[in-house]
């Protein structure tokens, strides 16, 4: 299984075929799915499908854009000239001198250039196939790799953004006691200030009354402020970010989907915030988060 891709990659490889000297370019951009622009020479125009299904073999996503071209050599097969074509086109060219004397005949190079002059040299279909497959092989062997270096880096940053995540969410378990020591401390303070008083000269009810339900209300808050769901989740989550990243392979939409789990944790966590310590931990994950997502962008 290989590493984790980047969609960003440029490769160029060159090869010899029957019809001469094969440069295949291939670079590529993110992008959500596949999409494959070709342009191919006219002479290797019959060749377009075996490139396609060498680079959709070998491409999952991206935004790629595919160039063909040929150079002639000495020892290639040489074209002929297809008569029936050039006499068509000195017809053509007589009939516009009719009409514009002034316009200059055409040149040996632009007869040569016209599409449908030169006919396709006779080579045999199975020996250019072969050869068109392996300089297409060389070009994705080289864009592999150089997508394979650009992930493996992303990797880095991405495993940096998980332990700095586990960080925070072990530095706001270390201090929930704490935090909700202290709120205890300050709500029943405030509930007695405000409530003692009124409460037993209107109801009548004892000082030991008043403090149970004073603590049932502040266990029944601190239940609602628990976050130890949120952070098991979270590692959770972070574990199965460093999975995908081990296993390589295409992972970004995995990883998309895993980091918008991620996402809603730390939006959980910050809802129940108690405390600024709190407040300050779900800002400092929902920024590694945010971060991880803009890099995932570039994934595979």
């Amino acid at each position: 299984m290989s590493g984790i891709r980047s969609m960003t990659g440029f490769a160029i490889a060159q090869g010899q075929t029957p019809l001469g000297l094969m440069t295949l370019e291939i670079k590529s951009v993110n992008s959500r799915f596949l999409d494959i622009s070709m342009r191919v020479c006219e002479e290797l125009r019959q060749m377009e499908p075996v490139v396609r299904e060498a680079v959709t073999a070998a491409v999952k996503r991206g935004k790629l854009d595919v160039r063909v071209s040929l150079k002639q050599t000495e020892n290639a097969a040489a074209s002929s000239v297809n008569p029936a074509a050039l006499e068509q086109l000195i017809k053509l060219q007589s009939e516009v001198q009719k009409h514009f004397p002034a316009a200059a005949p055409l040149t040996m190079a632009d007869i040569l250039a016209v599409p449908g002059i030169l006919l396709p040299p006779d080579v045999d279909p199975d020996e250019l196939t072969r050869a068109v497959q392996a300089v297409a092989a060389d070009a994705l062997a080289a864009f592999g790799a150089t997508r394979e270096r650009e992930g493996a880096a992303l990797a880095k940053v991405l495993s940096g953004n998980c332990s700095r995540i586990e960080e925070i969410v072990n530095d706001v378990e270390k201090r929930i006691p704490e935090i909700h020591q202290s709120l205890k401390e300050k709500l029943e303070q405030r509930l007695e200030d405000a409530l003692g008083q009124t409460l037993t000269e209107a109801c009548g009810i004892s000082r030991e009354e008043l403090n149970d339900r004073i603590r049932q209300e502040i266990t029944f808050y601190a239940l609602k402020m628990d976050v130890a769901e949120e952070i098991n989740r979270l590692r959770t989550h972070v574990a199965e970010v460093r999975r995908i990243l081990d296993a390589g392979g295409p992972a970004g939409r995995r990883l998309d989907f895993v980091t918008q789990e991620m996402n809603r944790e730390a939006n959980t966590l910050g809802s129940k915030s108690a405390a600024i310590e709190m407040t300050d931990a779900a800002v400092g994950l929902k920024l590694c988060i945010d971060q991880m997502r803009e890099q995932l962008q570039n994934i595979e």
